[in-house]
């Protein structure tokens, strides 16, 4: 049984909205990595090594205090090491927070051109 004319309009823009929102889906998973900080890296290497270190001076001494100090200071330090750096926030506008402007990515000029098509093919 065929689709009525309202049903098959339906359909399409359900299809539109589902290719819509899949490569934003995409766009948002594959967001542009930021580098890696060396700097949270290294200081996360230093911190993890003094932290070993006075854990095997807490647990020579046999001073829990300073093997669990050591331990938290190992841990944040690790924490430090692996987290992921920051990334740079964009504005309403475009802009990125530093002042530099954003180039649109790939995906979003995808979606704009099938949004484009979209719309002359409705016209």
């Amino acid at each position: 049984m065929p689709l009525s004319e309202h049903e098959q309009r339906l359909l399409d823009e359900m299809e539109r909205s589902l290719y819509h929102n899949e490569a934003d889906d995409v766009t948002t998973v594959g967001a542009g990595r930021a580098r890696a900080n060396y700097t949270a890296i290294a200081l996360g290497i230093i911190a993890g090594v003094i932290g070993i270190a006075l854990l095997l001076v807490g647990v020579v001494s046999r001073l829990a205090v300073i093997g669990l100090v050591g331990f938290a200071i190992m841990f944040a330090g690790a924490m430090l090491a692996i987290a992921p750096p920051r990334r740079l926030t964009v504005n309403a506008h475009g802009a990125a927070a530093g002042g530099r402007s954003k180039r649109p990515s790939f995906m979003d000029s995808l979606n704009e051109r099938w949004d484009r098509r979209a719309d002359e093919d409705e016209q």
